[in-house]
């Protein structure tokens, strides 16, 4: 199988490239990527790799979708801008990326035949509905231009699916973490966040007085549901939205002394101001995923936030 990779040199997209790469059902990984949030050193390490091709080039581009497309089986859709508050800050250009971007792609895998599509989507998607767990059925209304495009993204998929026959499957990520998860810029996540903090003896700010909470999973149970949903020969799993999360919530504070506990760091933290589009708590029911996909997460929060403290220790190192 010869698959596409979107966003490749991303946090998520490196490490899914990695496992392709592996994978013996593959024969050819070909990443497109802009490179506006992913990093070349992410995928430096497969560039001679004799089953690895790059395509430098984006996706709000359709002419380059359909060479991206050209001789490929499978569609792993990861490239994204993300951030609520980068969406809140640049609506227009999020919509560029995750809207026009995703139908340029879903047209062209059509065009292609491209056999499956699975997608990156997003938690983002339950919006103001105060259900815990999430269950992938009983969503609110979106809270930010970033959900409000993750859940068109759902949307095309479904259409696509009744109009062209074609095999979509989704995945909704719960607040992924682990290598390759950079700590720079405004828009950065938590965990690298906090990760950072303790590497350089900083007090990081936690937004609020870090009651919020979430359902952190480590990105190798992300990797395997991929592969799975890739994969899957279950006619039942095939045009579903998965919910992909570890299936245990934690407050942002809990989460901060676990770090702190692992870096043997006496640090205290600052408490600053909510952030406007944030949900307050998010805990996801992964009994569908794990029912029809076989899905698994082995590595539990803790013992993934060990296994990202030795990566970004030995990163900063080097």
């Amino acid at each position: 199988m010869n698959i596409l990779l979107t966003g490749g040199a991303g946090f998520i997209g490196s490490n899914l490239l990695k496992a392709f790469v592996h994978d013996d059902r593959i024969s050819l990984v070909r990443v497109i990527d802009n490179f506006s949030t992913g990093f070349r050193e992410n995928i430096q390490a497969f560039l001679d790799h004799p089953k690895f091709q790059l395509l430098e080039g984006d996706i709000t581009d359709y002419p380059t979708c359909e060479k991206a497309m050209r001789g490929i089986d499978l569609l792993s859709h990861q490239a994204a801008l993300g951030s609520v508050p980068r969406s809140i800050a640049d609506p227009v250009k999020t919509n560029a990326n995750n809207v026009t971007g995703t139908i340029h792609l879903f047209t062209a895998a059509k065009n292609a035949g491209v056999k499956r599509i699975v997608y990156a989507a997003s938690s983002s998607t339950y919006g103001d509905s105060p259900s815990l767990p999430k269950v992938e059925d009983v969503i609110g209304k979106p809270l930010s231009p970033y959900a409000v495009s993750k859940y068109v993204m759902e949307l095309y998929a479904d259409v696509f699916t009744k109009t062209y026959d074609m095999q979509f499957i989704g995945l909704r990520y719960f607040n992924v973490f682990g290598p390759q998860q950079s700590p720079k810029g405004a828009y950065a996540a938590v965990i690298p966040l906090f990760m950072e903090a303790v590497l350089r003896h900083e007090a990081p700010t936690i937004n609020g007085e870090g009651s919020y909470s979430r359902d952190f999973t480590y990105v190798d149970n992300v990797v395997d549901a991929n592969l799975k949903a890739l994969f899957t020969e279950n006619p039942k799993a095939i045009n579903q939205i998965y919910n992909i999360a570890f299936g245990s919530s934690t407050t942002l504070l809990s989460l901060f002394e676990m770090i702190r506990t692992i870096a043997g760091s006496d640090l205290q933290p600052h408490f600053g101001p909510f952030r406007q589009g944030d949900i307050p708590h998010s805990l996801a029911n992964i009994d569908k995923a794990r029912s029809l996909l076989g899905y698994k997460p082995n590595i539990s929060l803790a013992e993934g936030l060990r296994l990202a403290y030795d990566w970004y220790k030995n990163f900063r190192e080097q």
